[in-house]
């Protein structure tokens, strides 16, 4: 289908109304971790909340994004309604679209083991990353709090992955988020500095991010084939409707 030149400039392709919400949320996400900083600075006492079970102690403004936190993860556990990318919900049955031809499993065998072990080089890399904090952590160079905002951090930079560039998508060699194998990792990872904090908050986040996780790659083992583009047409580039990579995609198409 050819477009008209005068209402898209050559050479660049339209925001999809799921990129440009995806560019709200990560101004949303930067306000929050700048206004977390802020709190850490002039009201330390609100990171009280980390300790134990504080969290039923009284109400702290961090009651709030465990809330959204919570709430985001559980929308990676369901088939949701909502605008969400492809990439993650691409899991359900709901997403999958088979392809007409008869699938080659032996090709999707080979597909799920290579990105399956380029996954847990991601994995172990991330681990020794954890390792590095939970030390810093335990020999009091990193205080709660700290451990609290590299969490907030990582909110952003799932959102800057995702948008802008992804240092993981050159160990994983996938084409796009689309494809992405370890999308729903986010959170998982996102959580890494809390699972050394012990207190309710955090590990109840800790907990619903391995539950993510956990139905993730359970879903891998048991429907490999909704994550392989030559079996899921629903995951193919003619058929994108997230255009959440346009950077890459952009590439593909010269």
């Amino acid at each position: 289908m050819e477009h008209s030149t005068s209402t898209v400039p050559q050479g660049r392709a339209p925001m999809s109304p799921i990129r440009k919400r995806y560019w709200i949320d990560l101004a949303i996400r930067c306000i929050i971790f700048l206004f977390c900083v802020l709190l850490w600075l002039r009201h330390p006492s609100s990171f009280d909340i980390l300790y134990g079970m504080h969290f039923f102690s009284r109400f702290s403004v961090l009651h709030l994004l465990w809330l959204v936190w919570v709430l985001d993860m559980l929308f990676q556990l369901i088939p949701a309604k909502r605008q969400i990318a492809l990439g993650s919900q691409k899991l359900f049955q709901q997403r999958f679209r088979p392809i007409r031809e008869k699938i080659n499993h032996q090709a999707l065998r080979e597909y799920i083991v290579s990105t399956t072990k380029s996954a847990y080089k991601v994995m172990v890399l991330w681990v020794a990353f954890g390792a590095v904090q939970g030390l810093l952590y335990h020999l009091g160079i990193l205080s709660r709090s700290m451990m609290f905002l590299l969490s907030a951090a990582f909110y952003v930079c799932d959102l800057i992955c995702v948008l802008i560039w992804c240092p993981f998508r050159l160990m994983m060699k996938n084409r796009c988020c689309t494809t992405c194998r370890i999308f729903n990792w986010d959170h998982l990872m996102m959580f890494t500095p809390l699972f050394f904090v012990p207190s309710f908050y955090s590990w109840s986040l800790c907990f619903l991010s391995v539950v993510v996780f956990c139905m993730w790659e359970l879903s891998v083992l048991l429907h490999p084939e909704r994550f392989w583009e030559q079996s899921n047409e629903a995951l193919k580039c003619s058929n994108c409707t997230d255009k959440l990579c346009t950077q890459y995609c952009q590439k593909l198409r010269k």
